[in-house]
């Protein structure tokens, strides 16, 4: 049986490969793959695992031999479902595998902003506190994450393990219905939890329904001073329009793990923002040393239970 792993580079380094090595006679791997390579380098292979390569129709429709696409993340946005299933093509997804990762994430980033601590370095580093008159220096507001309510939008692992923390915290917790359905017990109205969220953390797919969810007018009806988290999806969020709730004081911070295009070689609004109520990162809430493990381990067990005759986190 021959593999092929199209951009493992996407993982990280240090990690240990064997649990799939072992499952095959012939494993290519490939750091990265450009585009116009990927027909070739899947031609041949029964087994593709990819992050975020794009399968298309075409290059699925030319794949003779592929029985199988392993994901190593859990969002399946970059494959043609409907024509893997039209050809047979078993694909499997990894979930929880980064759970604790993107909640220390979530809340370290939620800490830096209510507490404020990136404004105070910078004071202090410019000289701040060594002329201030007192021994301390409140310049800034210092919010307990106990007085503040935090809102979920989507109620899978990673927001569960997220409403664990924040009740751990002191927080009350309100989790999102999807818009315009009808609440659960336990939801409350998506524009409900707007206005009464002190942070709101994304954790929902993207999908033609969530794309740009939090756009001008999701701002403005948020509650005054709110804080937005994403650790989701980049397209979750209109970017300029999160820029100008910034800037104009409509919200007190955001914590931006995602966008739209990674990595942004166009640009990106956020980018260009200067304000210290914004943190910036590069994709890392899932990139734990143990989270990433993790998922090249359940790639290797959703394989394994495939080459066994059975379904292993299958979604086609």
């Amino acid at each position: 049986m021959k593999a092929v792993f199209l951009d493992y580079a996407t993982m990280g380094p240090g990690l240990d490969l064997q649990p799939l090595r072992i499952l095959f006679d012939e494993f290519d791997i490939h750091d990265q793959t450009p585009a116009d390579a990927t027909a070739e380098r899947i031609r041949g292979a029964e087994f593709v695992f990819t992050n975020k390569m794009r399968l298309t129709e075409a290059l699925l429709g030319e794949a003779a031999a592929l029985r199988y696409i392993g994901l190593t993340a859990t969002g399946t946005d970059n494959i043609d479902l409907v024509t893997a299933k039209r050809h047979g093509i078993a694909v499997a997804n990894i979930r929880a595998y980064c759970t604790q990762s993107v909640v220390e994430h979530v809340f370290g980033t939620l800490l830096m902003l209510a507490h404020n601590l990136a404004r105070y370095d910078g004071a202090v580093r410019a000289g701040a506190w060594q002329s201030s008159p007192d021994f301390c220096m409140l310049a800034y507001p210092v919010r307990e994450l106990s007085s503040m309510t935090l809102g979920i939008v989507g109620f899978g692992d990673l927001g569960q393990g997220v409403a664990r923390i924040a009740k751990a915290f002191g927080m009350t917790v309100l989790v999102a219905e999807r818009p315009g359905a009808t609440p659960r017990a336990g939801r409350v109205p998506f524009d409900d939890l707007l206005a009464r969220a002190d942070v709101v953390s994304l954790h929902c797919p993207l999908t033609d329904e969530t794309r740009n969810l939090f756009s001008a007018a999701a701002f403005e009806k948020m509650k005054p001073g709110g804080i937005l988290v994403n650790t989701a999806r980049g397209g979750l969020v209109d970017s300029a329009a999160l820029v100008a709730a910034l800037d104009s004081g409509r919200l007190a911070g955001a914590a931006i793990d995602v966008l739209s295009k990674e990595p942004p070689v166009d640009g990106d609004p956020l980018l260009d923002y200067a304000g210290p109520n914004l943190v910036v990162t590069p994709h890392i809430a899932w990139g734990s040393d143990v989270a990433r493990q993790n998922a090249i381990d359940e790639l290797a067990a959703n394989a394994a239970a495939f080459l066994r005759g059975e379904s292993r986190n299958r979604v086609v």
